[in-house]
């Protein structure tokens, strides 16, 4: 199974609609999703406060803005690995 790491805060709205489309994905691409609060480590709120959602699976990461499209690819390239 997959592990999708999801960097988020809360009240992220877009962050919320990754969330969402992961859920749909989950029949098609069963994963574990692991969301980390970048307000809880100063490190990764410096490095992400502008771009989250930031989504890494497997080897690939995305930044906002993040398509269902740019999902499916990268879910496919981590399976295909």
């Amino acid at each position: 199974m997959l592990t999708i790491t999801l960097y988020t805060k809360d009240g992220c709205g877009l962050c919320d609609e990754v969330k969402a489309e992961l859920a749909v994905l989950a029949a098609a691409y069963p994963h574990r999703l692991v969301e980390v609060d970048i307000t809880q480590d100063a490190d990764l709120f410096a490095r992400y406060r502008y771009t989250i959602p930031v989504v890494e699976i497997g080897a690939v990461t995305l930044q906002a803005p993040i398509t269902a499209v740019a999902l499916i690819d990268a879910l496919q390239t981590a399976v295909s690995s």
